[in-house]
This record gives C-alpha cells, structure tokens and sequence, in this order.
C-alpha cells in the first residue's frame, strides 16, 4: 500500500542513518560482571567449559575488579568457592568467610564499584542443593533462616547490593526482615524472581562445584515451560521487598523478560549464564560465528526484550568494544 512511497531501506543505506535511528543503545553502565573467589594465594584457575573465565583468590581478586572498573563496568556480583562444605552450608554466612574477606578487601582498595553478591547455599553444602535438606526433601522454611544470614554477613562486609537465588518461598521478605532489623534498610535486593530450573547452567556448576549430589534442582527452580508462573513469582517477590528483579538465563527466556518488562515498573535484570557464553566461545573457536559481533547482537537482544541490566561473563570484553 506505501510502497514507493515509504521505502524502509532509504534509512539503512549508510552506517550514519542506521545510527541515528537505532531504537536500542547498549552501554556499559549496564554490565555487571559475574565473578568466582575462592581461597589461596595468587590463584588465577582458569575454568575449563567457560575459556576467559577464572577462579580467583581474593589478594588476585582486586586486581580483576580494579580492571573491571576502569573499563566503566559499575557492578560486580561475587559468587564464593569455599575451602569446606558440611549439611548446611555454614561457611555462606561465615564473617569471616571466602566472600565476605573478598567484599572487605574489594571495597578497601575500589570503593565505588558496586558490589553485588549471590545470596545461596548450593556453593557451600556439602549436597550441592539450594536448601537445607531433611528426609530426601528441600526444607523451605529451614532455609530461610540461613539465607538471611547469609545476606547478613554480606552486608555487614560491605556489600552494597545482596542477590537471593535460591528459589525458596519467602526468602526476599526473611531477607528484607533481617536486614531492617539491623540497620540495613538502605541495602537493596536484587532478586532472581524467575530462575528456571535451566540446562544452561552446566559450566557454572563445574566453576563453583555445586553439582547437587542427588537428584536434581525441579522442585524449586521454574520449570522451562512456564511463563505465567514466572509473573507470579516476580509478583510475589516484589510484594516481599525485592529492589530489582532477575530472569534467568536469558536469551532463551527472552519472552519473560518482555512480558516481566509490560507488567512491572522495577529495574529488570538478565543474566546471561555460563551455558549461553561457552556456547559463543565454542562455535567462535572453531570459527563458525564472528565472536565480538555475535556477543553485542545478543546483549542487545536482551535489552530489547526489556533488561535495564545484563550480568554476563562477556562484561569487560563488551566493556572494551563499547570504549572502541
């Protein structure tokens, strides 16, 4: 009916119209970077399933944070390997634990980063699950109890932001409670609302070791085919308290955060998980896809769907390519 009157490629023809139009802009203040600690000296272990990444010690961590930094990246989420894990994973809500001593020491020498941290036990138990458990089964409410003084400790470190991703019911509001009540009011949550029990996690688990020793994480992540579900737990952690909420992974759930974005007013995170990076660095090692323009399509994809914030592994790598 338009045509020749509108010809939608006269505004495609050169790089300067394509620019001018472009209805989605990525930009670095939108990153965090997702990054492992664990004890020991001078420890940089590269990990093998996500080529690029590594397991750092917290006197090497600083280091890595400090460049994150200077590349514009504001964020950080630190996610802790531990030296000792027994039933419930008491070494998460040690003060004097791996991420807590790496909270201190970051804060210490790059204050203004923003320091995140996962808030769960699975890293730290000696079954690998999200959840105390009893008789076979995940005991919810137990739970709760250690997961706010999990985030307790954390923001008494120093963490400016805290990250429950558990998936246990009730957890942002224990969250919220326990940090109110010691003069935390001020520290927000960053809640993954809808985690979906994912087959994209696997490097993820070989980084952190927290491969459940039993059966598998179902009975309390989202099941894959489900989208209404999703709203519902985004609801209900927003009514407990959340600050911002999280959808994860990413790309192949790019229609919750889309939908996440038309029905809620909060700050929308994506994660884009392990999988999704070692699938990019696999095909691009063999030379199938062109690595840099493949990562920014897909970060801007996620922020198309509706995401104010993109944790990925590829941060200070689009960091770079954001400063060209």
């Amino acid at each position: 009916m338009y045509y020749p009157i509108y010809r939608p490629r006269r505004l495609r023809r050169t790089e300067g119209f394509r620019r001018m139009i472009r209805e989605t802009i990525l930009h670095i203040e939108e990153l965090i970077y997702p990054i492992f600690v664990t004890y020991g000296r001078d420890k940089r272990e590269e990990i093998s399933a996500m080529p690029g990444c590594y397991r750092f010690s917290i006197d090497n961590i600083t280091k890595e944070v400090r460049e994150a930094a200077e590349l514009g990246i504001p964020a950080i989420i630190l996610f802790g390997i531990p030296d000792k894990k027994d039933e419930i994973g008491s070494e998460a809500y040690n003060p004097k634990g791996v991420v807590q001593e790496a909270i201190r020491a970051i804060k210490t020498e790059i204050p203004k980063i923003v320091v995140i941290t996962d808030v769960c036990i699975d890293e730290y138990t000696s079954h690998g699950h999200c959840g105390v458990v009893r008789d076979g089964e995940i005991d919810n409410d137990a739970t709760l109890e250690l997961l706010a003084q999990m985030a307790l400790s954390h923001a008494q470190a120093g963490a400016d932001i805290v990250a429950p991703s558990d998936m246990m019911d009730g957890r942002v509001k224990a969250i919220r409670k326990v940090l109110d009540e010691h003069g935390f009011q001020h520290t927000p949550i960053m809640s993954y609302a809808a985690k979906y029990a994912s087959s994209f996690y696997g490097p993820f688990r070989e980084a952190a070791d927290s491969i459940p020793k039993f059966g598998d994480r179902k009975s309390y992540q989202m099941d894959i085919a489900n989208s209404r579900e999703a709203m519902r737990e985004i609801r209900l952690d927003i009514e407990e308290g959340a600050d911002i909420i999280m959808v994860k992974p990413a790309l192949p759930y790019l229609d919750i955060i889309w939908q996440a974005r038309q029905k809620f007013d909060l700050p929308i995170a994506a994660y884009n998980v392990s999988g999704e990076y070692a699938m990019i660095k696999a095909a691009a090692s063999q030379g199938w896809l062109d690595e840099e323009r493949v990562i920014l399509e897909s970060l801007t994809c996620i922020k198309r769907a509706g995401a104010d914030l993109i944790l990925t592994y590829f941060a200070k790598d689009v960091a770079r390519l954001l400063r060209k």
